[in-house]
């Protein structure tokens, strides 16, 4: 065999292995993909909670800042981690409903054993990074984890527990953020984030009954719902979250002037309401980002504020 022989035939090995490794390059990056995906990071943006304290506290110092961005990083990994393994726990239920059949785990995009793993590595890696950042920070993570634990294991087919067990994470959030800043978190604070996580909880709950509609509810819990008890929910919750959150302005907040902010929460509550009965508020974590509503006077409740601690001397 002469030397350009070999040269043909190095170039056929080499082109028959890029052909090979192509489709299983692509494989795998399809793959981690999906895994992704399944790890659901639009839902991430509910961890923003975590600055809620802070914020309040005007605890916005860059130490405090990387803090509770690593607080909101461990709730986020947490969240994922309980994601993947309540889409292995339901995934006959998902394959049975309109939009959840298309999850990469109940589509059978991603393997189980691939699933739980990647759960494992991300609920340690949150408890252990936290622990190092705050001690407080990590109880709250693992008092989330543990309740997302019983949320999977049968909570979440409890009939006002389910709702609940939601609220209580938004709540889980806002406590982890304060401990990664080291601020304090009034009983006022801690009670309007509870109400206003239930308010949300009894909205989704809402949207999922109209989106499948109540003759057919994919969801076992759903079938203990019904519209006209989820409206009497919504009437005494709203009710409470917004008295509760005008109280705080008189009496929790540094200043009474942060009463000023009340019809920019009762806007977004209310315009929320009205989106859950056209079935759009079965996706929180998008509707609060994407509605322009909801944006605007989520904005404005902002400008409001900082305005009025800077006008009183506050800030």
């Amino acid at each position: 065999m002469d030397l350009e022989e070999v040269h043909i035939c190095v170039y056929l090995l080499n082109r028959k292995v890029f052909l090979y490794m192509v489709p299983n390059v692509s494989a795998v990056v399809y793959r981690a993909g999906a895994l992704v995906k399944a790890m659901r990071p639009h839902h991430w943006v509910k961890n923003v909670v975590v600055l809620a304290a802070p914020l309040f506290a005007l605890a916005l110092d860059l130490g405090s800042l990387l803090r509770v961005g690593w607080a909101f990083v461990a709730f986020s990994m947490t969240a994922s981690a309980f994601y993947l393994i309540n889409d292995v726990r339901d995934i006959e239920e998902d394959r049975k409903h309109p939009v959840k059949q298309h999850r990469p785990i109940a589509a059978g995009l991603v393997p189980i054993p691939l699933a739980l793993g990647t759960a494992a590595v991300l609920l340690g890696a949150g408890l252990l990074g936290s622990y190092v950042v705050a001690p407080w920070l990590a109880l709250s993570i693992g008092m989330y984890a543990f309740i997302q634990a019983g949320y999977n294991l049968g909570l979440k087919e409890q009939p006002i527990i389910d709702i609940m067990v939601i609220a209580g994470g938004f709540v889980l959030r806002a406590l982890g953020g304060a401990a990664a800043a080291g601020v304090p978190a009034s009983g006022w604070f801690i009670l309007c984030i509870g109400l206003l996580a239930f308010f949300l909880g009894i909205e989704k709950r809402k949207a999922e009954l109209r989106e499948v509609g109540e003759e057919e509810k994919t969801r076992s819990v759903l079938q203990e719902y019904s519209l006209s008890w989820l409206r009497r929910m919504e009437s005494v919750v709203t009710a409470s979250a917004l008295m509760s959150y005008a109280l705080w302005t008189l009496e929790g907040a540094d200043t009474p002037w942060m009463l000023a902010t009340l019809p920019c929460v009762s806007y977004a509550i209310f315009r929320y309401q009205y989106l859950s009965e056209v079935g759009e508020a079965e996706t929180p974590e998008k509707i609060l980002v994407s509605d322009f509503g909801i944006v605007v006077a989520t904005i404005l409740w902002g400008v409001t504020s900082f305005t009025i601690l800077i006008f009183t001397g506050v800030y």
